[in-house]
């Protein structure tokens, strides 16, 4: 009898361990950034709710992210700053550092003094910088469960071929048959 293994290659990406926070000034105005690992949509609008709770008093809240292990869902948000001035400079930053599964959040306080479109996408973009720049990066793998069946002489080969591939053993039986159940 023939065993074959056929193990799919592991994608990586690269998200944040923690959250992290930065802080950037220009003529009056605070931009207060914070950067947060995520896993969902759900996660973000949790999030978000108690940023607008806590930050009731600030003029703009603006935010952007990107989930999913190539970063397919995302989204980005001025909160009625001029369009492209912030959500695309925050987004710009998760780009920039290469990130997923992550959100960036900016809390504008106005300082009395305009900054015009290309000193907010500055503003928002370096506030953005700031709070990534302090987090810590870290790279996770996207995983495949899958079951192997085989007879119970062959179980010393799908045990070495398993750590070779660098597969983890998440359950067993032992039947008529052998069967893993692996990541």
């Amino acid at each position: 009898m023939n065993v074959y293994l056929c193990f799919m290659q592991t994608d990586s990406y690269q998200t944040i361990g923690e959250a992290s926070e930065g802080l950037y000034r220009e003529k009056g105005s605070k931009f207060l950034a914070f950067a947060h690992p995520v896993a969902s949509i759900e996660d973000v609008k949790s999030i978000l709710e108690n940023y607008r709770k806590h930050y009731y008093d600030a003029r703009h809240i603006c935010y952007a992210y990107r989930i999913g292990p190539a970063g397919e869902v995302f989204r980005v948000n001025d909160d009625g700053e001029p369009s492209g001035t912030a959500g695309r400079p925050i987004f710009g930053q998760l780009l920039s550092f290469n990130l997923t599964n992550t959100l960036v959040v900016v809390v504008r306080y106005f300082g009395g003094v305009l900054l015009g479109t290309g000193g907010l996408t500055v503003a928002y973009k370096a506030a953005a910088n700031s709070a990534l720049s302090a987090a810590e990066l870290v790279t996770k793998t996207v995983d495949v469960e899958c079951c192997i069946r085989f007879e119970f002489p062959f179980l010393d080969m799908v045990l070495r071929l398993m750590r070779k591939a660098g597969a983890q053993m998440l359950s067993q039986t032992y039947d008529s048959g052998c069967c893993i159940r692996l990541s």
